[in-house]
């Protein structure tokens, strides 16, 4: 063999050292792993929490598509003011008062038939004769959108 350090002879080729393998993480990514779980988690809790949040609107909605009378519609309505609002609020809240507690926790104005309708309770001459259209899509709305006042939150 040649002993001649120029030889091209004792040329060899480049060693590359073993790719890095992806386990064990490093510390930092078991951090960021845990902190996504954690949101995650937290985030199916809350959605879980407003969907049972909800359920007393789905109720009304349901019960409200099956009335047939102003009473009815009514009935459902004071029952979901229940939901938000202590009985002895909601309890001596008749005529004129209902209709503006009602609108005070929309976001939507009442129209006058529909006022007429809710003060009057169903019991005027040819209620239940009355078009139950524009106060049953008031009172889904009002379903799908009240909110308590600050008071009644606590």
């Amino acid at each position: 063999m040649n002993d001649d350090p120029t030889n091209l002879d004792r040329l060899h080729d480049i060693v590359m050292p073993p790719a890095v393998p992806w386990f064990p993480l490093a510390s930092g990514w078991y951090v960021l792993i845990a902190l996504v779980v954690a949101v995650t988690i937290w985030g199916l809790i809350a959605a879980w929490r407003s969907w049972q949040a909800g359920a007393y609107r789905r109720a009304a909605l349901a019960q409200l598509e099956g009335t047939q009378t102003v009473a009815e519609i009514g009935e459902i309505l004071r029952r979901t003011a229940l939901v938000i609002a202590p009985r002895a609020a909601i309890a001596p809240l008749v005529g004129d008062a209902w209709a503006d507690w009602l609108e005070s926790r929309a976001d939507r104005t009442m129209s006058a038939d529909v006022r007429r309708q809710l003060v009057d309770g169903g019991y005027a001459p040819n209620a239940n004769q009355a078009d139950l259209g524009p106060l049953r899509s008031y009172a889904a709305g009002w379903i799908k959108s009240h909110r308590p006042s600050a008071v009644e939150q606590g």
